[in-house]
């Protein structure tokens, strides 16, 4: 398994921004996809978004659509998420996952990052 270090966590006011970086210590194949979860104190990890690594392909969560963006960077083997219009309920714990299908369930992920706190101010 490749491991996966995610940063770019911090505090941020309700309607700013934060740009959350994944990155590999080794090569990201096509096929692998690459998520983000996160996890607020007391409460279950919650799917965020995911994208295939070769194609593009995105999934986000309900909650997050038309605010955050997942993209990636293939030579760099980094996968990011911009998050805009945060909200206090953004606040949390995320993670980067990497698996191979294009899921919502963390089960389906095999590695994961470390975790960077996000915390958002009202």
């Amino acid at each position: 398994q490749v491991p996966l270090v995610d940063t770019g966590g911090g505090l941020v006011e309700a309607g700013g921004s934060l740009r959350l970086s994944c990155a590999a210590s080794g090569r990201i194949y096509s096929s692998a996809v690459m998520a983000w979860f996160r996890q607020a104190p007391g409460k279950e990890r919650e799917f965020v978004a995911a994208i295939r690594w070769g194609v593009g392909r995105t999934l986000y969560a309900d909650s997050v659509k038309g605010r955050f963006t997942i993209s990636k960077v293939s030579a760099e083997n980094t996968a990011y998420l911009h998050m805009n219009s945060l909200k206090p309920e953004d606040t949390g714990v995320y993670y980067c996952a990497r698996g191979v299908d294009l899921s919502s369930v963390p089960s389906e992920y095999r590695t994961w990052g470390q975790g960077t706190q996000v915390t958002v101010s009202s």
